[in-house]
């Protein structure tokens, strides 16, 4: 019995060690699926590290000009057209709007712009997110990304006036 309780001591303290040396980081790494009868694909990922999840998304196949992405409800992508993600995610129950405006939703991730190729890029950072922290108002997990074939005009309501979903992703550990 002593040698469990000691063990379970060395453990913690040894876990807790490695947690303050690496600022705690946790990384969930997406692969983008086609749908809407579009080869839109691509990866993302969402690192966090010192509270900040940072999203990084690589994407083909898209038509060149502006596109949305955002989070959506739920990681189901089960639907050809992905509308088994639900609606954005928006737990704190605010009107769609431009990140960091007077109200957004958490989802309301933004615009991104892809190339004549049908190559884009986007990046994004904030401390309103966590992976796996058990808060409903701020845990991407067991959430959609979802790619849209047009851009978001940060106005319509809720959605944005987005157009299609072109790609989708679960956003699960």
């Amino acid at each position: 019995m002593k040698k469990i309780v000691i063990f379970t001591i060395l453990a913690g303290a040894t876990i807790f060690a490695c947690k303050t040396a690496s600022g705690t980081k946790n990384e969930i790494k997406l692969t983008l699926e086609s749908k809407s009868d579009t080869k839109t694909t691509g990866t993302a990922t969402f690192t966090e590290k010192n509270g900040v999840v940072t999203f990084t998304a690589n994407i083909q196949g898209l038509t060149p000009g502006e596109h949305a992405i955002h989070i959506h409800e739920k990681a189901d992508c089960s639907a050809a057209d992905a509308s088994s993600a639900g609606g954005h995610w928006n737990p704190t129950f605010k009107k769609h709007g431009k990140w960091g405006a007077a109200e957004y939703h958490k989802g309301d991730i933004g615009n991104f712009t892809a190339d004549a190729n049908g190559n884009g890029k986007i990046t994004f950072s904030t401390n309103e997110w966590c992976i796996g922290c058990g808060d409903a108002t701020k845990d991407i997990t067991g959430k959609g990304l979802i790619v849209h074939k047009g851009s978001d005009d940060f106005t319509t309501q809720p959605t944005g006036n987005a157009g299609g979903r072109v790609a989708c992703a679960g956003i699960i550990k």
